[in-house]
């Protein structure tokens, strides 16, 4: 006896992937999401791969899965596939004390993240080649 299946919540034409607690600051996690907002999946990877950020390995992680996804659970064309939502949330946040001058305290917070990357398959426009000016 398994579970009943539920109504999948993305249209056909779109696969996800969800990594949920990374040990980064939301705001970290969101400038890195950024870069791959609307690029295409192929150009994403690339931005991440060169990028100097520790969290672009795990973020390029969490969207070659979604591609995964997409190509293996939903049978979409990999080629058009275009990152259309990076999504970030927060998740807990560890609370820790860090010893200062004349016996007192101070609070350190090390946040966390939620990731969530949905990818769509899209028509690619050709490329127009643009008309070189002859003077």
């Amino acid at each position: 006896m398994s579970k009943p299946k539920h109504e999948r919540s993305l249209p056909d034409t779109e696969a996800q992937a969800v990594t949920r607690n990374i040990r980064v600051s939301p705001r970290k996690l969101n400038l890195v999401a950024g870069l791959i907002r609307g690029r295409k999946a192929q150009d994403a990877i690339a931005t991440l791969t060169f990028s100097k950020r520790r969290i672009a390995v795990t973020v390029k992680k969490t969207l070659e899965s979604a591609i995964a996804n997409a190509e293996n659970n939903h049978q979409l064309d990999v080629d058009k596939l275009v990152v259309s939502r990076a999504e970030v949330g927060r998740s807990i946040v560890m609370k820790r004390f860090q010893a200062r001058g004349r016996g007192k305290a101070s609070r350190v917070e090390k946040w966390f993240s939620h990731l969530k990357i949905v990818v769509a398959e899209r028509e690619v426009a050709p490329a127009t080649p643009v008309a070189e000016e002859t003077a």
